[in-house]
């Protein structure tokens, strides 16, 4: 048996970290394009552009919020007019995909700031792709993780504390699905088995948002930076994209996908639906009543979606909910690394269960 464990070139996390990008920066070229999600577009990047040009003429190109094909060729063809020697993303997880597509087809090294703390995207190497309504398309598998990763926790802090939360959700599944994995023999990201290292880190990545993820979210909403906020931080970030990457994804980030077919979800960020995706996975592969509870407290703890109704899909049909199953049972789909029989009807079933048993917990509460 081969493993393969996968990481970005660096990881550098702290209150005040945007403060080192030009440096870092300086160290994979002199000549940068960086693609922009547009609110830090107007306020973090202005600050930082004399001491980034420091080492050499920049770029900066607005991000076309949906990373399609599209999206990539165009951020491309930019890329080779200017000259870039490198890419920088900065904004939210659809951006970094995107830029991180870029540089993988220009040959290029690519530093990564995430300015939310929404998804595990940033230090993998992996590029998801929609169509221009936001309805997933592909997982694309690059060559390369990012060469930086860079994380402002002051910057973290000022988001909504919903991007926090959403974070926490993706999180939330990193365990659960390198655990079916490893119980499986399912196939990481790289193709191979994931590792004992792998493993422990979805384990912490689990454990901290259980433990600290409440501390970590009433400091969001306070706008201050804290040992929690910090722990939840590197969690969402570092611990989740190595967990899902190197350990193995399952049915959580499947079913998420399949979501992505209801226009009534669209609302709903990535993380939001993955974490519904984790209470339908519960049942699908028969978990312990212990297990559901401490799942279902927290994500309640946590305000992620647990009914159909904080789904924004009241009232689905079951017609609907098949074809969630269909698209989330397709060939390919990671779905099919839990070791349980799986099939549309059977994630159907999973997903009524699990709306119902939100609902009573809602009523008793």
């Amino acid at each position: 048996m081969i493993t393969t464990t996968l990481f970005p070139g660096r990881y550098v996390q702290g209150a005040g970290a945007l403060s080192r990008l030009g440096g870092e920066l300086a160290r994979l070229g002199a000549r940068h394009l960086i693609v922009c999600s547009p609110s830090p577009l107007e306020t973090l990047l202005p600050p930082l552009l004399p001491d980034l040009e420091q080492s050499g003429p920049v770029r900066v190109e607005r991000f076309g919020r949906e990373c399609t094909d599209a999206e990539i060729d165009r951020l491309l063809g930019v890329a080779r007019d200017f000259e870039a020697q490198t890419i920088t993303a900065m904004g939210g997880g659809k951006t970094l995909d995107a830029a991180k597509a870029v540089a993988a087809r220009a040959g290029l090294p690519v530093a990564v700031v995430p300015t939310i703390a929404s998804t595990d995207a940033p230090c993998s190497s992996v590029c998801v792709v929609y169509d221009q309504d936001g309805v997933f398309k592909r997982v694309d598998l690059l060559p390369r993780n990012p060469d930086l990763v860079l994380v402002d926790t002051e910057v973290i802090a000022k988001a909504p504390p919903r991007f926090l939360a959403s974070g926490m959700g993706d999180a939330l599944a990193t365990w659960f699905e390198a655990e079916s994995c490893r119980v499986a023999r399912g196939k990481n990201i790289a193709g191979d088995q994931g590792s004992m290292t792998a493993n422990a880190l979805a384990r912490l990545c689990y454990e901290t948002v259980r433990d600290w993820g409440g501390l970590a979210l009433s400091a969001c909403a306070a706008g201050v930076v804290t040992a929690a906020l910090e722990r939840v931080v590197e969690a969402n970030t570092l611990l989740s994209g190595l967990g899902f990457e190197s350990g193995g994804l399952g049915a959580a980030h499947s079913i998420h996908n399949g979501l992505t077919a209801l226009s009534g979800t669209h609302g709903l960020y990535h993380g939001e639906k993955v974490a519904f995706g984790v209470l339908a996975s519960l049942f699908l592969t028969d978990k312990p009543p212990q297990v559901i509870d401490e799942v279902y407290a927290l994500c309640a703890a946590l305000g992620l979606p647990t009914t159909f109704a904080a789904l924004g899909v009241a009232g689905v049909a079951d017609a609907e909910l098949l074809l969630v199953g269909e698209k989330s049972c397709a060939e390919g789909e990671s779905i099919h690394n839990e070791p349980v029989d799986v099939s549309p009807a059977r994630v159907l079933a999973a997903l009524k269960a699990a709306d119902a048993e939100g609902r009573r917990r809602g009523k008793d509460a």
